[in-house]
């Protein structure tokens, strides 16, 4: 079983950056594909980015492409969301997903691990 905590949540100003961290614990990190997502209120949980074993290869929604940026250090075991310029439509309460295998899924079904999620608000 893995655990994940994320932290680097908060209030910041539409334009600025934050960056999000998910500590991992019960499974070496390198064993696992990590995602990040976010849900805003009323919204169902969305896709950010996900990244393979290596860190070589990762994913982005549409959305966040160009400003968003997935990265992980398996030997700390952890992974960050870097997010720059930021809008309010950011909003959302962020959460990292782990999951066993290869494929680098995009749907909230294709992780099985979870994290309790870390609230960022971009203020206009």
């Amino acid at each position: 079983q893995a655990q994940l905590a994320e932290s680097g949540g908060g209030l910041v100003q539409a334009g600025g950056s934050l960056t999000l961290t998910c500590a991992v614990s019960g499974r070496t990190l390198g064993s696992l594909i990590m995602g990040w997502f976010r849900q805003a209120a009323g919204n169902e949980r969305e896709f950010v980015a996900s990244i393979n074993r290596s860190g070589v290869n990762t994913q982005y929604a549409d959305s966040v492409k160009g400003r968003f940026t997935i990265s992980r250090d398996n030997a700390k075991n952890t992974v960050y969301l870097q997010m720059n310029r930021l809008k309010p439509e950011d909003s959302a309460v962020y959460y990292c997903a782990a999951e066993d295998g290869y494929r680098m899924g995009w749907r909230a079904l294709d992780y099985g691990y979870w994290g309790q999620g870390t609230q960022v608000t971009v203020s206009s």
